[in-house]
């Protein structure tokens, strides 16, 4: 090796140049990747959780690579000289949704620190392990930002979740549930704490037929509680309390393909749901309910602080009639989950639809999704 250069840690040496501009060009790849993650979060998602933990990651890449022992790699790069600027690759991944590009961006962040950790070991082996630590902390990045992507895919345009219990026999149960699909109600949530575990299971497989039936397979059932239910017939999901399974072993008995949904009592509760890779949330309770009772409601500010903060599809629940969802879409809310008000009804079909079409109207018009 004719020419050397001090990397600045022990006194070790390598051939000059090359090493550093991998060192620079990595270094270039993984700050850009994980601001257009960042951005994703911050203007697509609208995440304010999200997009802060992507900032402090790229931040915190910066500071290391701001440390003296790096301060070479910018005077050895060389874009004109650079052999790869021509190479265009055909089978690159499209961007054709948020998903895709969440997708493309991490794998390139995570390739390119990869790439960091393996060269810092030549010109800065102290270094290597920093880049190893901001690698995994991409990974757990990457998982949030491609669940709520995911969440937001699954759920877009549903805006009532109507939750039903088994209702005394099968075939009362079976007509409400059909009256439900033909209202155009997209998501239905089984809860019933009093039925046997062969009656829950019976009626939600009824359910899920139905629903595959009569709303061309677009309408979800959810099972409350009992994730090893949902499992066995084939549900979209399973919605749990804070008493039930965590959101994370939950998710072990459905799979990665089925819904979770959680309940949340406070911001940090929402928070913890996110993390915890939960698909949508039930926020509340709003107001005094005739199925439920409640020792508390929840504030009008975390209701509020909900819909700012956290992209996860949320649906206040609790206590919601038609005449209340003005005070709840004045918060943002465009979500509701509803039982008594929709089931108790003379007429639950047309009740449901008065709530779907309320609902449409209290929406805020929305630039186009990107396609």
């Amino acid at each position: 090796m004719n020419q050397e250069l001090e990397t600045g840690d022990g006194g070790r040496s390598e051939a000059a140049g090359g090493p550093w501009r991998l060192c620079d060009a990595a270094a270039n790849r993984a700050a850009e990747a994980i601001r257009v993650l960042e951005d994703v979060a911050r203007f697509v998602l609208d995440d304010a959780a999200l997009t802060a933990a992507a900032k402090t990651l790229r931040h915190d890449l910066a500071v290391v690579l701001a440390a003296p022992v790096f301060a070479r790699r910018v005077a050895c790069r060389d874009t004109v000289g650079d052999v790869g600027t021509t190479i265009v690759t055909a089978a690159a991944l499209a961007r054709r949704s948020p998903a895709d590009l969440v997708a493309a961006n991490a794998a390139r962040a995570a390739q390119a620190l990869r790439s960091l950790q393996e060269v810092a070991l030549v010109v800065a082996p102290s270094e290597a392990a920093r880049f190893e630590a901001l690698r995994y902390r991409l990974y757990t990045l990457e998982k949030q930002a491609a669940g709520l992507t995911r969440a937001a895919d699954r759920l877009a345009g549903v805006t009532l979740c109507v939750l039903v219990d088994g209702r005394a026999e099968p075939a009362a149960f079976e007509h409400l549930v059909e009256q439900l699909c033909e209202a155009g109600v997209r998501m239905i949530q089984l809860r019933d704490k009093h039925l046997a575990t062969r009656d829950l299971v019976d009626r939600a497989r009824r359910a899920v037929a139905i629903a595959r039936r009569r709303a061309a397979g677009e309408a979800l059932v959810v099972i409350n509680d009992r994730a090893d239910v949902a499992a066995a017939v084939g549900a979209a999901g399973v919605h749990v309390g804070a008493t039930d399974l965590p959101v994370p072993a939950a998710r072990r008995v459905v799979g990665p393909d089925r819904l979770v949904g959680r309940t949340a009592h406070c911001l940090d509760e929402a928070r913890a749901a996110v993390a915890d890779g939960a698909d949508y949330l039930g926020i509340g309770p709003c107001f005094p309910s005739p199925t439920k009772s409640f020792a508390a409601f929840a504030p009008h500010d975390f209701l509020a602080s909900v819909v700012r903060e956290i992209a996860l599809p949320a649906f206040a629940i609790g206590g919601v009639t038609l005449d209340r969802l003005g005070d709840l879409t004045a918060l943002g809310i465009r979500r509701v989950a509803v039982s008594a008000a929709v089931i108790d009804a003379a007429d639950p079909g047309a009740a449901a639809a008065a709530f779907i079409d309320r609902l449409a109207a209290l929406q805020p018009e929305r630039p186009p999704a990107l396609s």
